[in-house]
């Protein structure tokens, strides 16, 4: 039985389940704390919060390739993983403090693209960033 966890697909099968569930809890947490219904936001055709949403799939799961790629263990990538998405959570509240002349989940539920853009953008690039920083 332990050598069917060395085997290739299972170990992978394996990672990725944890991926999964790691980006739905993150997007959990995200939900709990914006101010809109980001699946509802979605389902009404809202590109700015739909753009914001897929920063942080993008930035959740880019962690997560550098954490799968620098450990060689399970629980040092679920921990990594789990680090890099507290510090991008930390960034959508820097993000939110860096503009006070606008709220940012007022703009994405207004469909402000422009916001949406930079919220991608920032989940995005800042993922890049923490993933070099795992080892």
């Amino acid at each position: 039985m332990g050598d069917l966890f060395n085997h290739d697909y299972v170990y992978t099968t394996g990672v990725y389940s944890v991926v999964v569930i790691a980006i739905i809890i993150a997007l959990a947490v995200f939900e709990w704390v914006t101010k809109y219904s980001t699946w509802d936001e979605v389902k009404e055709g809202n590109l700015a919060v739909a753009l914001a949403t897929g920063g942080k799939v993008f930035g959740v799961a880019n962690i997560f390739r550098h954490s799968i790629m620098a450990n060689d263990s399970v629980l040092s990538m679920m921990g990594w993983g789990a680090f890099g998405f507290a510090l991008l959570l930390f960034v959508y509240f820097i993000f939110e403090f860096l503009t006070p002349g606008f709220k940012v989940d007022e703009e994405l539920t207004n469909d402000n693209r422009a916001v949406g853009l930079l919220s991608f953008i920032i989940s995005v690039s800042l993922s890049f960033v923490i993933g070099a920083s795992i080892h």
